[in-house]
This record gives structure tokens, C-alpha cells and sequence, in this order.
């Protein structure tokens, strides 16, 4: 029977588990966090970028539910942890730096000028009301994808995948 996952031939025949192990082997350090983001299929987008860049975990803050259609079943290849809290979300990242990606705050500077650090965990927040001020005072830097455009903002599905490669490209390559 043919493997229609969406795969890389490598992987194709092989469990959702064995897929899962194998992927463990050579995680990024890389992890993400998303908080209170109300569209279920830009959950389901970053869910399935962060597979496509093999991040270490992905951490959902808040309201959990998403699209698992978006995520085009790369859920089943990576951590997907849920934090009903803040709190209980800066619990689990005590050795990382946490660098948000918002264009709506003052202290945000320009992507392309960010220097990643490997322990690195990337926020995103919601499309209307961005990353909460209680999250923004936990971050160690602020961060803003540079628009060229008449939008002054990328979806934040969009602003993810740039995000997550411009550190894949300093830290990984």
C-alpha cells in the first residue's frame, strides 16, 4: 500500500512513532510558543512549519484548540505541550532566552538585527491583540518583521516561518 503522507521519501513506510524517533535524533533547539492566536488554522500553519524546521517543542499558551487540519498531521512528529497558564509556560523555560515576535510595541527592533541565541524559544501572539503584556515583560528581546508593503504586518502564520528560518539560518546552517 503507497504512503500518501506528506513525508520526505525517507520516512515514508515508517510509523508515526518510528517518524517521531528518528526526527528526535537531530531536533533544533529551537522551540515556539503561541499564545491566545484565535485563528485555529494559523495555529495549525506554525504547527506545521515548526515540523518543517524540526523545532524541539512546540508550547501553546492558553486557548489549546486548533486546527489539526493546517497542521497537515505534522503534529504527530513533534511536542505540542499546552500551558493553561503563563505561569505555568515560564516554568518550562527558565534556561532559554524568549525573544517575541511583535510589531505593535515600542520596544520591538528589526529582525534582521537580532543575534540568536541556540537556547532560543520564538513567541507568537494573537493576529488582533498580539503577545500579552505580562508575556512581552518575560521576553529578553522584542523583535518586528520589517514590512516593505502598504500592511505593516505579516500573518502571523507567515511571521512565523520567517522567523523560525532566519534562526535556522544563523544557528543550524
Amino acid at each position: 500500500m503507497e504512503d500518501t503522507r506528506n513525508l520526505v521519501d525517507k520516512y515514508k513506510g515508517l510509523s508515526n512513532e518510528q517518524v517521531f524517533d528518528e526526527l528526535d535524533k537531530k531536533r533544533s533547539p529551537l522551540e515556539i510558543a503561541i499564545e491566545n492566536v484565535e485563528h485555529d488554522f494559523n495555529i495549525g500553519s506554525i504547527v506545521r512549519t515548526a515540523n518543517s524546521f524540526n523545532v524541539k517543542k512546540v508550547h501553546i499558551i492558553g486557548r489549546k484548540k486548533y486546527n489539526r487540519r493546517g497542521a497537515m498531521c505534522t503534529d504527530k512528529y513533534l511536542e505540542i505541550l499546552h500551558h493553561p497558564s503563563l505561569e505555568e509556560f515560564l516554568k518550562t523555560q527558565e534556561d532559554r532566552e524568549l525573544v517575541a515576535i511583535e510589531n505593535n510595541t515600542p520596544r520591538a527592533k528589526e529582525l534582521h538585527g537580532k543575534k540568536f541565541k541556540e537556547n532560543t524559544t520564538l513567541i507568537f501572539g494573537s493576529e488582533n491583540n498580539g503577545i500579552s503584556d505580562e508575556l512581552l515583560a518575560a521576553a529578553a528581546d522584542v523583535r518586528f518583521i520589517e514590512s516593505f508593503g502598504s500592511t505593516r504586518s505579516v500573518n502571523v502564520g507567515a511571521a512565523a516561518a520567517i522567523a523560525m528560518y532566519e534562526y535556522t539560518r544563523q544557528v543550524i546552517l
